[in-house]
């Protein structure tokens, strides 16, 4: 999905960057323990782990998105106003969902 519109960092770009990092380094090593014919439920705890690590970046994305793109859109009103709550929804229901 295309948007015209940028990832607006506030500050925030090195710590989401370096999350994801230390995010993908715990993908390898589950990759690894598959590799290495690791116990299961070993394996099930760090998909675990990588779950949550996810799910806290895009809680934290969330965050900022509805603190500076929505709010600055809700200020602007009009179509873009709509456009960015109709955003925001549909990305809190995929969370929801995951």
């Amino acid at each position: 999905m295309e948007h015209e519109h940028s990832y607006v960092a506030h500050g925030t770009k090195d710590a989401h960057l370096k999350r994801l990092k230390r995010i993908e380094g715990q993908v390898r090593g589950i990759s690894r323990m598959v590799e290495e014919e690791q116990y299961c439920i070993d394996i099930l705890t760090q998909v675990s782990a990588v779950t949550r690590a996810l799910q806290s970046l895009s809680l934290g994305l969330l965050e900022e998105h509805l603190e500076h793109c929505v709010v600055e859109a809700v200020r602007q009103g009009g179509a873009e106003q709509e456009i960015k709550l109709k955003e925001a929804s549909a990305a809190i229901a995929r969370l929801v969902k995951s």
